[in-house]
């Protein structure tokens, strides 16, 4: 499967977007950050880089494209990745479930 070129800004980010932050073997995950649109590695890492505060997804943009699959570069919508049970459904891999504890630095929920 070719992945897609898509950029991932990242402390030390490898291929599968993990960064210097987070680099488990299932810390493969980036998220647009809807403040700029821009894909990180996490939420340190757009600390660190970008010359803006954060700014998370609002409930009402749930069905738009935020995280990126560090494994095949597919793209999910919020609910897509806050309803896959920490695994991609394109190309079947595992995700971080401790990601869950943050999602509160990404997206607006409650």
């Amino acid at each position: 499967m070719c992945k897609k070129e898509i950029s991932v800004r990242g402390s030390e980010a490898d291929a599968e977007t993990r960064c210097r932050h987070y680099h488990s073997e299932r810390d493969r995950i980036a998220i647009k950050f809807y403040c700029c649109g821009e894909y990180y590695s996490c939420h340190s890492c757009h600390e660190e880089l970008a010359d803006h505060e954060a700014e998370v997804w609002p409930a009402g943009k749930f069905d738009e494209n935020a995280v990126l699959c560090g494994a095949c570069r597919n793209e999910l919508t919020v609910h897509d990745y806050l309803s896959c049970h920490s695994i991609c459904p394109s190309c079947s891999a595992q995700f971080n479930p401790g990601c869950s504890l943050h999602k509160h630095l990404y997206f607006e929920v409650h």
